[in-house]
């Protein structure tokens, strides 16, 4: 089962977050809790990640049917909300286990394989001499090394356990499944449900060639932007993208 982090109180039909590729459940919390004032939230941890089970596979069938376990523990139905390589594992539990979605919200990420490999930023998680990490800033001064992006440096420590001397993410699976994680699926079916594609304006992640292949699986997809909001953009333009989820899911 998924590690997973509790917002609000049980009651209504809960909205699930599922985070991308190096995230987890606690990179979550400030949108978690302030949508939590009228349903109850669940971010997860999924696998590989943070402090899920960690697995050889990392198939996006795989990531679907762990989301349907813990739909399935918290009542059976849920809304959910993915972004990136999360949007892609909540676009499969949509289609392969319709009945456990209500709503759906893709963030900035669409139905389709992508060129973005992601193996550089396991590499420099994986130069890192962790004997020699006192502290989250020993590390980041060694990411700097390879990874220009400040941003990045502080996000991808978050999922280091210093005390432990480890890296909360299963790096050699994630290396090894990297075709599968910019990839999607051969999959059939179609969600009949709402759906929004929540998309930043400065991000080429949901391009307009996309809609076709968007529009076989979701037939009902409408679609929306964030200005001035990239690929990140839950976290470059929290409030602005909490207001849209929120807008949706109360429709």
């Amino acid at each position: 089962m998924l590690n997973q982090i509790h917002h609000g109180t049980p009651g209504d039909t809960p909205l699930v977050i599922v985070h991308g590729l190096y995230g987890s459940a606690r990179n979550w919390g400030v949108i978690a809790k302030r949508l939590s004032d009228e349903r109850p939230v669940i971010t997860v941890d999924q696998r590989n990640h943070g402090d899920s089970p960690w697995h050889d596979s990392h198939s996006y069938e795989d990531m679907a049917a762990d989301l349907a376990e813990v739909i399935a523990e918290n009542g059976g139905r849920a809304d959910v909300v993915g972004h990136s390589m999360g949007g892609k594992a909540a676009m499969v539990l949509a289609l392969a286990h319709p009945e456990k979605v209500r709503k759906l919200v893709v963030a900035d990420i669409a139905p389709v394989g992508y060129s973005h490999d992601q193996t550089q930023y396991i590499d420099a998680m994986q130069a890192v001499d962790l004997d020699r990490i006192a502290k989250r800033a020993d590390a980041t001064e060694q990411l700097a090394r390879q990874i220009d992006d400040p941003v990045l440096q502080s996000f991808f420590t978050q999922s280091l356990d210093i005390a432990g001397k480890r890296w909360k993410l299963n790096l050699e699976v994630l290396k090894r499944e990297m075709d599968k994680v910019i990839g999607f699926p051969q999959v059939s079916g179609q969600f009949e449900g709402p759906t929004l594609f929540l998309s930043g304006a400065l991000s080429d992640y949901v391009l307009p060639d996309h809609r076709p292949a968007i529009r076989q699986f979701f037939p009902k997809a409408r679609f929306a932007k964030l200005a001035e909001a990239g690929h990140w953009l839950h976290a470059e333009k929290p409030r602005e993208f909490e207001a849209s989820v929120r807008a949706f899911l109360n429709a």
